[in-house]
């Protein structure tokens, strides 16, 4: 387990999970702003993009009040990551999330999640910062990052391609306090 935040727990991603996520990533409302609804993801796609031992990212299970509900990954990012997005030699992580249980959506749970996770890398990897890259159309996830502390940096132009389309992103950050 990475952590315990009230009802909320992240754990480790592993093989048995790959059913959940083949479920959630073949929903058209989650993938109209992860990965697309002209890409869902069967089973072995999954296994394949998601049960990778080794990779740079850590992937995560989102459980609240112990019901599998959404997905979560964190990465340090790497110094062509960094000049992309204008940073020097300071310690990033990028994260990406969904919850993938519609049911949960607009209960809080997600900013519970992005502060948690923020916490923790802020602490625990001693990240100078936490950025993100959601789809500028994306309202409802501005909305819980910004409750969430972070901030809009600058707009990524064409940043992500998306259904056949390059969609302008905004890059999001949230620093570590000043002490």
């Amino acid at each position: 387990m990475l952590f315990e935040n009230a009802d909320l727990i992240v754990r480790k991603l592993v093989k048995e999970d790959c059913s959940i996520l083949s479920k959630w990533l073949s929903d058209p409302r989650v993938l109209e702003y992860y990965e697309g609804r002209d890409q869902p993801f069967h089973l072995s796609r999954v296994e394949r993009e998601f049960i990778s031992f080794g990779d740079e990212k850590t992937q995560w299970l989102v459980l609240y009040q112990g019901v599998k509900i959404g997905y979560i990954q964190c990465y340090e990012l790497d110094k062509e990551m960094k000049d992309q997005y204008g940073y020097t030699d300071q310690i990033i992580y990028g994260m990406d999330q969904f919850i993938g249980e519609v049911m949960y959506w607009n209960k809080g749970i997600g900013s519970l999640l992005v502060t948690s996770m923020v916490g923790y890398l802020l602490e625990n990897k001693c990240a100078d910062r936490v950025v993100m890259d959601p789809q500028v159309r994306n309202e409802r996830a501005l909305a819980c990052y910004e409750k969430c502390g972070f901030r809009k940096v600058k707009r990524l132009p064409g940043h992500e391609l998306h259904e056949g389309k390059f969609e302008d992103c905004w890059l999001m950050e949230i620093q570590k306090e000043s002490t």
